[in-house]
């Protein structure tokens, strides 16, 4: 049984891996993704570092060198196969179709040449039209993304701008060519909490207006709480957990989902309380256990879990866990 799939999704995602061929022992960094997404809607792909979230992203986006990565399975946005484009068809797939914002603007901006030439270059290489009107509509975009003195701004050099202002810079290049798909690699990691708040409903309220599909990938479940519709865990590669936003926060139905909600700070905690940590580390990509990749650090394991992959299972309508003890774990729900 599994949950229904949107009708018409934007986004189509099947059976998706990933494997790094560098090193001794290739690393199998996303190991049968699924994922559907609709138009319009906004999934957090959360997790620990080395899940597997922004090479799903980029695998989006084709950003992995051919010549090291092997990636299989099929992506399909729009109605594009993703998997089938080069040359010049993915060049124009990429900003028209699908865009990103990543995680460090300073080093994703070209640091010689001004803001507003960047922009109009991106506008130009999808659309034909004169440099002054490609020059208007970044002007339009940096006063939507509320850069302060835009025309000004436009003239400046990434080098020259706050961290949080380049951030901005990077959503309206991204929301240069109007596309459908826009993909957020944790997009405030760098940038202090109060900037980060400000870019979070930014990117909310931008994707209400002009309807976008976004997927946003973070560490932060509060971040994600605050922008998603949908929240995606991952683990191992792996998708472990999918439902809404409401859902996942509520009702857990994997026990690593769990343990990332305990493990943050509630403002209901005591002073002095620790924080509650999940024991032991993320499993080596280059060998991946035959059972549940959590099955070590997982209180409710035992030896099924540990030899046996765990199939995915409804556990509500528009819920999903691959755990062979979901049910267990949502029985002990408050």
């Amino acid at each position: 049984m599994t949950t229904a799939a949107p009708a018409n999704p934007l986004v189509s995602i099947q059976n998706l891996t990933v494997r790094f061929n560098r090193g001794a022992r290739p690393v199998d960094a996303v190991n049968g993704v699924d994922l559907q997404i609709s138009r319009g809607e906004v999934v957090a792909l959360i997790g620990e570092s080395g899940s597997g979230k922004s090479v799903t992203l980029r695998s989006l986006m084709r950003l992995h060198p051919s010549k090291s990565t092997r990636i299989g399975g099929q992506i399909t946005v729009d109605g594009i196969d993703v998997m089938g484009l080069g040359g010049r068809a993915l060049a124009d797939y990429r900003g028209a179709i699908a865009a990103m914002i990543f995680q460090e603007p300073l080093t994703a901006l070209d640091p010689v040449y001004t803001l507003g030439d960047q922009i109009v270059e991106a506008i130009r290489r999808h659309e034909s039209i004169s440099i002054a009107d490609a020059r208007k509509r970044a002007l339009e975009l940096f006063e939507r993304v509320r850069i302060p003195s835009p025309e000004r701004r436009l003239a400046a050099y990434p080098h020259e701008m706050s961290g949080g202002m380049r951030q901005r810079a990077m959503i309206a290049l991204a929301l240069a060519c109007r596309p459908k798909l826009l993909l957020a690699d944790e997009p405030t990691t760098a940038l202090d909490a109060t900037v980060q708040i400000q870019v979070l409903l930014l990117l909310r309220e931008l994707q209400r207006e002009l309807g976008l599909a976004v997927v946003f990938v973070t560490h932060d479940l509060g971040a994600a709480v605050e922008v998603a519709d949908r929240i995606a865990v991952m683990y191992a590669g792996r998708i472990v957990e999918e439902g809404s936003t409401r859902d996942v926060i509520r009702a857990p139905a994997h026990p690593y989902t769990l343990a990332l909600l305990q493990s943050r700070a509630e403002g209901s905690m005591a002073r002095g309380q620790r924080l509650q940590t999940i024991p032991g580390s993320p499993p080596d990509l280059s060998r991946l256990p035959p059972g549940c990749a959590f099955a070590d650090r997982c209180p409710l394991a035992d030896v099924t879990c540990r030899s046996t992959q765990p199939p995915r299972v409804v556990v509500a309508p528009e819920h999903a866990s691959r755990c062979l003890r979901s049910h267990e774990l949502l029985s002990k729900a408050p």
